[in-house]
């Protein structure tokens, strides 16, 4: 019988670290928390110093009691949860309700789950961490008091089932607020002007205007402008093209440190598309262990969530051996490369890195699924890249004068690529070497100017739509451009984690919590580019959220805030004195909030439309499909529209576009039936209407999920519906797959077992909740968007 229990977060967890561990340990997972604040109420006792009413979660009351049982008669227990707030949370939340045992409770802290790293952290493990647990708390309890007090008043004045949170309310702002720098930019035309150049040895170069008459011309504080272009080419066509001055150097560029969580986020949407949920999901199971044939189950990387790019002595000794031996003592550094951390970094955590260089990619590809091995790659490669010698190139400035216009051309040939040869970031352009080269040229030597003919002609017959070139200049041997000054770029999802960790806002825990926080609530689409945009129930509640709450939903405080539960962590800071001062100011604008923010659920957000019916204005209104336009005069007037948005944001309503047809007959009239759109979804109406108001229930295609079928695992499961209308969800490869469920299929995998999708169920007493279809799972929350919103959306979410 096992003297020794080892308990862990998640199922796969727990199966690769039973391999390592003797008959003498029983390992057993909690399958995330076991313990949170009530649904149905507020859950926290403000006037007892905050203190939180923890409870079971009811589909964790069996896990509990097994884990209770499995704990009697051992001599020790080890809480190997991850190494994190949360995890600590979950570890001394579990402690807790073993209560008094003879058996000694231990802390074990696995940043990588290989059997080294799990025999060391066994054989001297730490003690349970009450100034981590405290920080978790405070976080937890904070969001609660926002987002249960915040959000009731939102459904109140605007819409039912929206949320506000602490951290995701900020990241909206920081949205809307870039979309209304968009609308407020104007853009300016500005010109460049390159000389087509030949010296006397080839190839032909470009040079672009530096300086005329030795006043700067950047485009940036001092604009080229149509009008001077052509004064300086009628100055320089018959003017001499002289090399002042050349200028030749060295440059050395070094390489990216390896991963942190944010920075593994941003790489992966550059170069794989993935979203960041989608990466921490492949990264976890990175983490918690991948079958490798005999080798069994072995973790790949360590901890996925970490803010530091600290490497452990034996990962560097061994990283360094590897790079020795793949590429050679050039590529090697006299001495380790270190990476500075930021202000927040923990320190005990490590960067993400491959558990063993030994097993690259190559040699561990065919037990990888594609998502898998092309994220490990990305990490191993750029973990090898860090500890690999500086990529060297020689760059050469040459600057021409004609007529007192300078121009200046630049060019480098890489020497060496160094740490280029296995991994460049996906925001650097690659630099080719006949790309950046120049001729060999001497100072004081003569240069033609060349005419561009072909591309002349090319302009000139305007063969290309978006051609902006002047033919006349390209004619004498000069590109002259016309350009226009851009807006600032919509973030992506990778560009707004990069903002709110340049800001101070999130954790590595939560960044993808916060992607998805905004997004599933339809305050934010993602335009064509998938770039995030705003939508107009977000804009609403950004701009009540920040009349009503100015200080707590500002950019500053919200990173003072962070930096707060930080302090917490640390031993430096009482949890209960650091949400004290937050209530505080916190309640009076509450109170005053409830009095004075105004209602706009009933009349909408104005546009500058007019009622094609009786002229009253159209107002933006929120319906159970999403957003629509509406007459204000309602209820006299009923007339509704659906409406799309183009790459500027102004809105485009849709009775332009002529109904689709049908095969459908009106029954009335005998007339074709075309596909209308109200606000309660599509059906068939007559074209003969309004003489005739014939209308049929729509019957659908069947709606893909995304989700592979759990029973067959080729067919997708797609959303169907009976000839009664009621929907089903269904294997797309029926009828040789059977599987079917009445239950809601949820496009969101299991954070504690891994299944692909949730289901939802519905009852009076819960209301809507997905929950995982594995019944020996038991993951359960609540449906979003209906529960008042927390950053995390739940807290086994984080396990």
């Amino acid at each position: 019988m096992a003297k020794n229990l080892v308990i862990v977060e998640s199922p796969a967890k727990a199966k690769t670290i039973k391999r390592y561990l003797g008959g003498d340990f029983q390992v057993a997972p909690s399958v995330g928390h076991v313990v949170d604040l009530p649904k149905s109420k507020l859950g926290v006792d403000i006037k007892k110093g905050f203190e939180p009413e923890y409870q079971i979660i009811p589909a964790k009351a069996k896990v509990v009691e097994g884990i209770k049982a499995a704990a009697k008669n051992k001599d020790n227990i080890y809480l190997a949860t991850d190494p994190d707030r949360e995890g600590e949370a979950i570890a001394w939340h579990i402690a807790d309700r073993l209560g008094k045992l003879k058996a000694g409770i231990h802390r074990v802290l696995l940043h990588e789950i290989t059997e080294r790293a799990i025999k060391q952290a066994i054989e001297h493990p730490a003690q349970l961490d009450q100034n981590l647990f405290e920080a978790q708390q405070a976080r937890r309890v904070l969001d609660r008091l926002v987002g249960y007090q915040v959000s009731p008043l939102l459904w109140d004045k605007v819409k039912r089932g929206i949320s506000a949170g602490r951290v995701q309310s900020v990241a909206l702002r920081i949205i809307v607020e870039r979309e209304r720098q968009r609308e407020a930019f104007r853009p300016e035309e500005y010109w460049t002007l390159d000389a087509n150049l030949a010296a006397q040895n080839p190839p032909q170069f470009r040079a672009r205007l530096y300086s005329y008459k030795d006043r700067r011309i950047d485009n940036k504080a001092t604009k080229l402008l149509k009008p001077l272009a052509d004064e300086i080419i009628n100055a320089c066509q018959h003017a001499p093209f002289v090399i002042r001055k050349i200028e030749r150097k060295e440059v050395r560029r070094s390489p990216a440190p390896p991963f942190i969580t944010s920075r593994l986020q941003q790489e992966a949407s550059r170069k794989l598309y993935f979203s960041p949920s989608r990466t921490m999901k492949i990264a976890q199971k990175l983490y918690e262990g991948i079958e490798l044939g005999d080798q069994g189950a072995i973790g790949l990387i360590t901890y996925m969530r970490t803010d530091s790019p600290r490497v452990s002595d034996d990962a560097l000794a061994s990283v360094r051996k590897y790079v020795d031996g793949r590429y050679g003592k050039d590529y090697l550094p006299e001495k380790p490369n270190f990476y500075r951390s930021a202000k927040s970094a923990q320190e005990a955590h490590e960067a993400i890195r491959p558990t063993a260089v030994e097993r690259d990619p190559d040699s561990i590809a065919r037990y990888l699924g594609k998502d898998e091995l092309a994220l490990y790659t990305l990490i191993f490669n750029r973990f090898v890249s860090s500890q690999m010698s500086q990529a060297v190139y020689d760059r050469t400035s040459v600057d021409i004068e004609a007529d007192g216009a300078v121009f200046r051309a630049s060019g480098q040939v890489m020497k060496f690529d160094g740490f280029m040869r296995v991994y460049l970031e996906g925001q650097d352009e690659v630099e080719e070497d006949e790309a950046g080269s120049l001729p060999a040229m001497t100072e004081g030597e003569r240069l033609r100017l060349v005419s561009l003919a072909a591309q002349a002609v090319e302009a000139a017959n305007g063969s290309k739509p978006d051609q902006k070139a002047d033919a006349a200049a390209m004619a004498l041997g000069f590109w002259l451009e016309q350009h226009f000054t851009q807006p600032p770029p919509r973030f992506n999802q990778a560009s707004l984690i990069k903002e709110l960790e340049d800001k101070g806002i999130g954790r590595p825990s939560t960044y993808a919590s916060i992607m998805a926080s905004i997004l599933n609530r339809d305050y934010v689409d993602e335009d064509e580019s998938k770039r995030l945009r705003p939508t107009s129930l977000g804009r609403v509640v950004c701009e009540l959220l920040l009349a009503g709450f100015p200080d707590i939903f500002e950019i500053g405080f919200t990173a003072a805030m962070e930096e707060q539960l930080d302090e917490v962590e640390e031993g430096r800071e009482n949890w209960v004195k650091t949400l004290k001062r937050f209530y505080g100011p916190f309640e009076k604008r509450l109170g005053e909030a409830k009095k004075k923010m105004p209602t706009v659920k009933r009349q909408g957000v104005p546009t500058e439309l007019k009622c094609d019916v009786d002229g009253g204005a159209m107002v933006i209104k929120w319906g159970r499909n999403g957003e629509f336009l509406a007459c204000s005069n309602y209820p006299k007037c009923t007339n509704t529209k659906e409406f799309t948005r183009d790459d500027q944001g102004t809105i485009i309503p849709q009775e332009s576009a002529a109904p689709a047809p049908s095969d459908e007959v009106c029954d009335k009239c005998g007339r074709p039936m075309v596909r209308k759109r109200s606000r309660f979804g599509e059906f068939l109406g007559c074209s003969g209407y309004p003489e005739c108001d014939g209308i049929k229930k729509l019957r659908a295609e069947p709606t893909k999920t995304g989700v592979n079928c759990p029973e067959c695992k080729e067919g997708e499961i797609l959303e169907r519906r009976t000839r009664r209308g009621k929907i089903f969800f269904g294997c797309g490869r029926y009828p040789k797959c059977k599987f079917a469920s009445w239950d809601r299929v949820v496009p969101q995998s299991c954070p504690d077992c891994g299944s692909a999708y949730l289901v939802e169920k519905v009852t009076k007493r819960e209301g809507a909740r997905w929950q995982c279809p594995n019944k020996e799972c038991g993951y359960k929350v609540a449906a979003e968007p209906a529960v008042p919103g927390s950053d995390v959306q739940t807290p086994q979410a984080e396990a």
